[in-house]
C-alpha cells in the first residue's frame, strides 16, 4: 500500500497504521496509532501511541486520544474532545523522581460503534461508550454510557433512551 499524501505540517510517526482514504487536515499529530479507511481527522488532533480509531470515523478540531482509547467504525468526536487515561496523574514519584510510563496504570476507554461525542466533552479513563450513544457537548463523562443513550452534564447523566441512530434528526 502506497503512503498517503499528507498536507504540510502533519507529524505522522513511521509506526502509524493507516487504512485507505485516511484524509488529515494540517497539524495532526500520530504516532504509534491506528485509523481506520475513510476516516476524516480535522486540525491540531494528537492520537497517541495505543490509540485505534476505527473506520468511517469523523475526529474534529483541537482533540486529544490518548493511548489506550479504543474507537470503533463510524463515530463522530466534535471539536475539543479530550480523553483521560490515569485516574491518579502525578509528575513525580513519592521519591520526587519524573514518573515514567512504568508508574501508572493506564486505563482503557472504549467508545461503540456510531456513537456521538459532543464538543468540549472530557470522557475519563476506563468508562465505555455504547454503540450508538450520544454525549452532549461539554458533558463530563465519568462512567459507562448504555447503547442507544443519550447523556448531557457535569457529571453525565441520562437523558433519554434512543429508539434509532437518527432518533434526534427526526423529531
Amino acid at each position: 500500500m502506497t503512503k498517503p499524501v499528507l498536507p504540510p505540517n502533519v507529524c505522522v510517526g513511521e509506526d502509524v497504521v493507516l487504512g485507505p482514504d485516511v484524509r488529515l487536515a494540517p497539524f495532526v499529530n500520530l504516532y504509534g496509532c491506528e485509523v481506520g479507511a475513510e476516516t476524516r481527522i480535522g486540525a491540531f488532533v494528537e492520537v497517541q501511541r495505543g490509540a485505534r480509531i476505527g473506520a468511517r470515523c469523523k475526529i474534529s478540531s483541537h482533540t486529544f486520544i490518548c493511548a489506550g482509547v479504543k474507537i470503533e467504525d463510524e463515530v463522530f468526536v466534535g471539536h475539543g474532545v479530550i480523553f483521560i487515561n490515569d485516574r491518579y496523574p502525578r509528575a513525580t514519584t513519592p521519591d520526587g523522581n519524573p514518573q515514567t510510563e512504568s508508574d501508572w496504570k493506564l486505563e482503557t476507554t472504549l467508545i461503540g460503534r456510531g456513537a456521538t461525542i459532543g464538543s468540549g466533552a472530557v470522557v475519563m479513563c476506563g468508562v465505555t461508550i455504547g454503540a450508538n450513544a450520544m454525549v452532549g457537548a461539554g458533558a463530563l463523562v465519568t462512567r459507562d454510557v448504555p447503547p442507544n443513550t443519550l447523556v448531557a452534564g457535569h457529571p453525565a447523566r441520562a437523558w433519554r433512551r434512543l429508539i434509532e441512530t437518527n432518533d434526534l434528526q427526526t423529531k
